[in-house]
C-alpha cells in the first residue's frame, strides 16, 4: 500500500507541475483532456485511481509521456527495470496487461512498453497527438494490429511502425499469449522560453 501512496502522490506532483508549466487551468486541462475537473482536482491531490485511458489523455495534453507523469527523479546514468518491479497500467478481463517499463530522456522521448494479449482480447486506443509514431515487436505469439479501421496481422519476429494519431487496437489472435514490445515515440516537446 505504501507503494501505490508513494507513486500517487509522485503522479500527483507531476500532473500539478505539468499543467503549471504548460499555462493551463484545472478547467483548461480538463475541458482540453476530457477530464472532470473534480478528477483533476482529486489527483492533484493524490486521491482517486485514474484509469490507463486518463493517464494517456493527461499525458497527451500536456505534450509529455505518460511515464514522465509517473516517474520520480532520476536515479543515475543507468536504469535496469524488471517487467515485475512496475505495475501494468492496463488489465484485460483474460488475463492481457500492458506495463510501461520505462521512458527514454532527451527532447523526442521513447516510452518502452512491454505488453501481454490473451486470445480474443484487445485493447483499442484514442488516437495521440499529431507526431506520435510506434512500434509494435512480437516476440512471441501473434497479434492484430488495427489502424484506422484496417486489420494487420503481426506474428512472432516481425514489428509493424504506425502512426498514433488514427485510432488504434492491439488485439491477441490465435490461440496462444502473445508477448510484444512496444515503442511509443514523441515528437520533440517545446524549448525552452527565450
Amino acid at each position: 500500500m505504501a507503494e501505490t501512496d508513494t507513486a500517487l502522490r509522485t503522479l500527483a506532483h507531476n500532473v500539478r507541475a505539468a499543467r503549471t508549466r504548460a499555462g493551463l487551468s484545472l478547467d483548461e486541462l480538463g475541458r482540453r483532456a476530457q477530464v472532470s475537473k473534480g478528477a483533476l482536482v482529486g489527483l492533484e491531490k493524490a486521491q482517486g485511481n485514474p484509469n490507463f485511458a486518463t493517464l494517456v489523455r493527461l499525458a497527451d495534453t500536456l505534450g509529455i509521456s505518460v511515464s514522465a507523469l509517473m516517474e520520480g527523479p532520476a536515479e543515475g546514468r543507468v536504469r535496469v527495470v524488471t517487467a515485475d518491479a512496475v505495475t501494468p497500467l492496463w488489465t484485460g478481463s483474460r488475463g492481457s496487461e500492458a506495463r510501461l517499463m520505462l521512458t527514454t530522456s532527451g527532447a523526442a522521448p521513447v516510452e518502452v512498453w512491454r505488453w501481454r494479449l490473451e486470445p480474443d482480447e484487445e485493447y483499442p486506443s484514442h488516437p495521440h497527438q499529431a507526431g506520435v509514431v510506434e512500434t509494435v515487436s512480437v516476440t512471441s505469439g501473434r497479434m492484430t494490429l488495427v489502424v484506422d479501421g484496417t486489420e494487420h496481422l503481426v506474428e512472432a519476429g516481425q514489428t509493424a511502425a504506425f502512426d498514433g494519431d488514427a485510432p488504434h487496437t492491439y488485439r491477441g489472435t490465435g490461440t496462444g499469449t502473445c508477448h510484444l514490445i512496444m515503442t511509443v515515440h514523441l515528437p520533440p516537446g517545446p524549448g525552452p522560453a527565450a
